[in-house]
């Protein structure tokens, strides 16, 4: 009771200083929502606008009610500590007293972990850009609201505290993101690859390289029309269909404030997606891992599934895959539903977790044979089991919330371990204690 009222304390004292350094610096603020795809967004956000502009990003996934003051004040996270927490305070006098210097740009990362989370940040968060990625059926967190239909409701607030000038940028590709241009009477762009988009992808494809004598994949390419205006897009070191949502969005936010397309282009090129989002990881024995850790969720699973289908190999196509959670009542038949893809597409399944034992009935189900599911409680009991049985050419996808803390699995797989700080999530100091 009284760690939650130390903390109900200090989020109040930064939330005012954060207020305080808006009102001072007065930045433009683009804010990310959705259920799926926030981070990687935000980043390529920055990576456009940190071509032109000075700008600020929230850090890793600092989106709640202390992430999204601390990013204001340019605080790290305190953790557990008090004396960390005490020195947040005083930077951000500082910066009220004295600084002169400010970001013109703030990428703001926001999420909703419980009803209510951001109606409380748009009493005092005002956007000059909204950007609305993608909806779930059955989003993450949903645990902790009557329904999923609450979890976009409360999303909306986002929309509707944009500035009277402020633009919306939404996917056209999901109604549920299509549905928020009705709360904005304001400029909209919209973006997908169907015809509800003004801002249109076309021609996603994967790319190969060659490693030994086998092919593997390196990272994906597209093209991006808008306007009249075409540009060809690669990115580096990840796969999935969802990085083109994350770069349309990206694009969307440069087209508002009228940035050239071509520079855009040129600025995501260097654009590297976050650790743990469908990161390609070189695996031992000439294997190549797909880390897909930093979280799990139903859509955001069924997507790994679609680009793991989509990939060519001379190898097998393995899973191996921790507990989704927070889907309160839920959890069991999203399971269960994500195991019959796992049964249609890969080869073998290794599960961790006690939730996870739903993928397995799925699978089975699906007409995966039983000899080829492996279930685990522990982490790094199943990535010391993958250890054991990947072979040369196979491809592994790993995913899990982050509770399941699957990025333990993976380590026990990459071909270079002493790199892994920079290589997987959840490696800095406080997150290897718990």
């Amino acid at each position: 009771m009284g760690k939650i009222f130390l903390k109900s304390i200090i989020v109040s004292i930064l939330t005012w200083e954060a207020r305080l350094v808006l009102k001072k610096f007065k930045p433009n603020i683009v804010a990310v929502t959705g259920s799926v795809g926030k981070t990687t967004t935000k980043d390529a956000i920055y990576a456009v606008l940190s071509s032109t502009y000075h700008t600020r990003k929230s850090e890793k996934s600092f989106n709640s009610e202390l992430g999204v003051p601390l990013t204001i004040l340019g605080c790290p996270s305190g953790w557990n500590n008090l004396f960390l927490w005490i020195k947040n305070i005083f930077v951000g006098l500082y910066i009220i007293i004295f600084s002169r210097k400010y970001p013109k740009w703030l990428v703001l990362e926001v999420g909703a972990d419980r009803p209510g989370d951001i109606e409380k940040i748009t009493h005092w968060i005002k956007p000059d850009v909204t950007v609305i990625t993608r909806f779930s059926k059955v989003p993450v967190h949903v645990e902790f609201f009557p329904s999923p239909e609450a979890v976009i409701k409360e999303k909306l607030f986002l929309a509707r505290a944009l500035k009277r000038d402020g633009i919306l940028i939404v996917n056209g590709d999901d109604p549920d993101a299509l549905s928020f241009k009705n709360e904005h009477g304001g400029a909209t762009i919209i973006y997908g690859e169907n015809g509800n988009a003004n801002l249109i992808a076309s021609n996603y494809n994967i790319i190969y390289e060659k490693k030994g004598n086998i092919e593997v994949p390196s990272g994906i390419n597209f093209k991006v029309d808008y306007s009249g205006n075409s540009v060809p897009i690669f990115i580096h070191g990840s796969v999935g269909h969802q990085h083109v949502y994350t770069i349309l969005a990206a694009i969307g936010v440069g087209i508002s404030q009228n940035l050239n397309i071509v520079k855009m282009a040129d600025a995501l090129g260097k654009y590297r997606p976050p650790v743990g989002r469908m990161k390609l990881v070189e695996g031992i024995k000439n294997s190549m891992i797909i880390d897909d850790t930093y979280n799990s969720s139903p859509v955001a699973l069924a997507k790994a599934f679609e680009t793991i289908k989509q990939i060519n190999t001379t190898g097998r196509k393995i899973a191996i895959l921790g507990d989704m959670l927070e889907l309160g009542k839920y959890s069991m038949d999203e399971h269960k539903n994500a195991g019959k893809l796992v049964g249609e597409i890969c080869d073998i399944l290794i599960t961790v977790g006690i939730r996870a034992r739903y993928f397995a009935e799925g699978a089975l189900n699906a007409g995966m044979d039983e000899k080829n599911i492996f279930q685990f409680d522990d982490p790094r009991e199943a990535g010391k089991h993958l250890e054991n049985i990947i072979e040369k050419g196979d491809v592994i996808l790993a995913k899990g919330s982050q509770g399941a803390r699957m990025e333990r699995a993976v380590e026990e797989v990459i071909a270079h371990p002493e790199l892994k700080e920079n290589l997987l999530v959840r490696q800095d100091k406080e997150w290897q204690k718990r």
